[in-house]
């Protein structure tokens, strides 16, 4: 079957000239400015690529500091910037509150991931990593307070380094939170122990000096990465912690307790995205529940090459289970905003294919595809695929060449349970560069909600995953239903912006 398709789609998906790297390279160019629309849902600005985010709801809004990976060739690097939203379709842009030192000598000549919170004394804190590759130790957790959220004073004289029993370069990403029961504050910070990672906890009374408590949580995936970026919260009646695991997959991960010290269990599915979303952050303004990460450019702005580190930041909304487990859904606010309908437009590019305005039926013969206007500005399309088997290939392409057969692809691998994303036009022909295990049940329909937005797209499937992909071509060019020799109808096929 494999070696079949290989050679049906090698010859039917061959990229052309006018979709090579030049083209894409010259649509990269969009890519350092910001959208004609004034909605973003993945959003950066001029400023700089969206690196590890730090979600802080304050006062009805998210704020969103990140750090801002300018890649300008200085000493000095991510600074923290700002962004804030209240329909995560529209953001404010604050730019840079919190620099990195003026002076390679110093502990935060570059700024790494850490954490907001409102103390009970009534200040903003920020706490954060400081990273000097001349200095030994590397990494400390640095200390800012400020009136407001914008405008900050540096503590030097807080800045710890870790103890004996943890890696003096691995220590990093510091997250705080008030526990009340406890009076006191948590600190959770990433580090190394005993050649596999850890998250240790630390508490204070003030936010000043910090007492070592210890691990709070062990790599239990047995390869021994470096979960970055984590997070801890109550959310209904259940506590979360979400890490990155810095290898081998780059992927966000979430671990479930029914009380603050765990233990923290492993769900069946603990993933929301694959490794187009990273360093997701959990936020909620007591309602809803949040992640918050980035999807990253593409090496030289090419999309054939792999992910880079930084791009835009992505907000994914989580829905709680009966069980406790966590889903990635349609952010609800999103859907409020991208709510004006427009005419699909299908148009059949197979003779096998049955069009109507807002359903797609496919005979099963061969390879079938029905080709749609592109998407110039941000938009959600709305639809529901029926009559999948067992053996069903179908999906969704972008960029299509001069045969009309896209080389941006979201495949729906059922045979093998997992949704893929392919950046080649030769389906089959390597590995795919973004995947999430998806369980199809034979018959049952299967609802999709695509977000596409500056060159970045998000699919949600039933609401149960999510998965990211960065596709400079996503816009601005048309793009596909398509189907392999499976006899599917893609239906209630609806269009937003």
């Amino acid at each position: 079957m494999k070696r079949f398709l290989i050679i049906v789609l090698t010859a039917l998906l061959l990229l052309s000239t006018a979709c090579g790297p030049g083209s894409i390279k010259a649509l990269a160019a969009s890519d350092e400015q910001e959208t004609e629309s004034s909605i973003s849902l993945f959003p950066r600005f001029d400023l700089a690529f969206v690196g590890d985010t730090m979600p802080f709801y304050d006062d009805g809004k998210m704020n969103i500091f990140y750090l801002a990976d300018q890649r300008d060739g200085k000493t000095g690097y991510h600074p923290w910037a700002l962004m804030r939203t209240e329909d995560y379709c529209t953001y404010e842009d604050l730019g840079i509150v919190i620099p990195y030192a003026e002076s390679g000598l110093e502990q935060d000549i570059a700024l790494g991931t850490g954490c907001v919170i409102k103390g009970q004394d009534g200040l903003y804190h920020a706490f954060y990593t400081g990273h000097n590759d001349i200095y030994a130790p590397k990494e400390a957790i640095m200390h800012a307070t400020g009136e407001d959220l914008e405008h900050w004073t540096k503590i030097p004289e807080d800045t710890f380094t870790a103890g004996d029993e943890y890696s003096k370069d691995d220590f990093r990403d510091p997250y705080v939170f008030f526990v009340e029961p406890e009076n006191r504050y948590w600190m959770l910070v990433v580090t190394r122990t005993k050649e596999t990672g850890v998250i240790v906890k630390y508490t204070s009374t003030d936010l000043h000096t910090w007492k070592d408590e210890g691990i709070l949580f062990e790599d239990d995936m047995g390869y021994g990465t470096n979960m970055e970026c984590p997070s801890l919260l109550k959310y209904k009646d259940k506590w979360y912690l979400s890490f990155s695991d810095q290898w081998p997959d780059r992927v966000v991960h979430y671990r479930v307790a029914d009380n603050i010290s765990g233990p923290y269990q492993k769900p069946e599915k603990d993933t929301f995205d694959g490794n187009g979303f990273y360093a997701g952050r959990l936020e909620t303004e007591g309602e809803n529940l949040y992640s918050v990460g980035w999807n990253a450019t593409k090496i030289g702005h090419d999309d054939m090459n792999d992910y880079d580190w930084a791009g835009n930041a992505v907000v994914h909304q989580l829905e709680q289970q009966a069980d406790g487990t966590l889903r990635p859904i349609e952010n609800t606010k999103v859907i409020d905003t991208l709510s004006h309908k427009i005419d699909p437009s299908p148009v059949a590019m197979t003779e096998t294919v049955k069009v109507s305005k807002d359903k797609c039926e496919f005979s099963g013969d061969y390879y079938e595809l029905v080709q749609f206007e592109p998407f110039d500005t941000a938009a959600r399309v709305e639809a529901d695929i029926n009559g999948v088997s067992s053996d069903s290939l179908f999906g969704i392409s972008f960029a299509p060449d001069i045969e009309n057969a896209g080389s941006l692809t979201y495949l729906f691998n059922v045979k093998e349970n997992r949704i893929e994303f392919y950046n080649i036009p030769e389906l089959f022909d390597s590995d795919p560069q973004s995947f999430m295990d998806f369980s199809f049940k034979e018959g049952e329909p299967i609802h999709i909600s695509l977000l596409i937005s500056d060159g970045v797209a998000s699919l949600y499937v039933n609401n149960e995953i999510a998965l990211t992909a960065r596709m400079y071509q996503s816009q601005g060019m048309n793009w596909q239903f398509f189907s392999i020799k499976s006899a599917v109808s893609v239906d209630n096929v609806q269009f937003f912006n």
